[in-house]
């Protein structure tokens, strides 16, 4: 498609245990087995892995890691599930618990320079508040501020994306917008900070994807894409496409139309079936939604947008499906 070069890569805790609070959806396995899982997944190109959990022993890991023969799209840094970041990890009102948060931020950087990782995605989900008068607003932004300006001087030869979503683990996430995100990553003026932009995410923020991955795109902060779907309403990491067709294809049209190169990774839980499977429906329904786009026409779209009229707009989409 056009001037674009997309990559495809998968999250390699998706294929390990999957549960809410009812039931478990798939068993724990080993990093070994999550990565020949992910190796049979038909048109992956790249993986993504998480510190620490990826990394129990780190020595073994990275060993396992680059003989999978996959390259790592990026590290996901996860700092909201262990026990002492409850109040929150850069912006803990404990500072050596920020400390905390920043030396696991640099560790992660460090992987990726290993593993030829190109960036450390983080989507900074405890960081936030749940009531009225709970936390200092402008303390937890200036904390937030500090922790992540520390990781970006700390090496500039790699990428820190910032994944924004409104809620959960915090009722409201500091980062709960593209917004807030790019107002982040501009106040900060490092050329290695950037957005993360979770379609889900977006979704449930209100947000049009494709309007997003503009944005950030104009800003030079686009450094990575999430795939997944949902209702809007809440954060369900379904199958792309399966409920928002349209903002897929719009997604992928304008992801062309910018000329963007980068990684798309691959956030879809299994709740259903196999999650190799999962994958190899998640892969192959992008691919056709770029194909959609082909078929469509590019020059056709350009003049539906330029026309502003959705009564000939629709009427042509949905005929193309047929």
């Amino acid at each position: 498609m056009g001037n674009a070069r997309v990559k495809h890569s998968v999250m390699v805790g998706l294929m390990g245990r999957q549960a809410d609070r009812f039931h478990e959806y798939q068993p724990a396995r080993d990093l070994a087995e999550r990565l020949e899982m992910t190796g049979r997944v038909a048109g992956v190109e790249g993986i993504e892995v998480v510190y620490p959990k990826d990394f129990p022993n780190r020595e073994e890991s990275v060993a396992l890691i680059k003989d999978c023969g996959l390259p790592v799209s990026a590290v996901n840094l996860n700092v909201k599930a262990a026990k002492k970041w409850q109040s929150g990890s850069f912006t803990s009102p404990d500072p050596a618990l920020r400390a905390d948060a920043v030396a696991d931020l640099k560790t992660a950087m460090d992987l990726a320079a290993e593993l030829d990782a190109p960036m450390v995605t983080c989507c900074t989900l405890i960081v936030g508040h749940n009531y009225s008068f709970q936390v200092d607003y402008l303390k937890q932004w200036e904390w937030l501020a500090e922790g992540i300006s520390q990781g970006a001087r700390y090496r500039d030869d790699v990428k820190i994306s910032l994944e924004y979503k409104p809620n959960e683990a915090r009722n409201y996430c500091t980062l709960g917008d593209m917004g807030r995100a790019l107002y982040l990553c501009e106040e900060l003026g490092f050329d290695n900070v950037g957005v993360t932009m979770d379609v889900g995410h977006a979704l449930v923020a209100a947000e049009t994807p494709a309007e997003m991955v503009c944005l950030a795109h104009r800003a030079g902060r686009l450094f990575y894409v999430h795939l997944n779907d949902n209702g809007r309403e809440w954060d369900w990491d379904m199958l792309p496409g399966s409920v928002n067709l349209w903002d897929l294809v719009e997604t992928m049209f304008h992801l062309d139309r910018l000329g963007w190169e980068g990684w798309l990774a691959y956030d879809v839980l299994t709740r259903d079936g196999d999650p190799v499977e999962q994958m190899n429906a998640t892969i192959a329904i992008v691919k056709a939604a770029e194909e959609l786009v082909e078929k469509i026409g590019r020059e056709r779209l350009e003049q539906f947008i330029a026309e502003g009229v959705p009564a000939r707009t629709f009427q042509h989409l949905v005929r193309s499906l047929l």
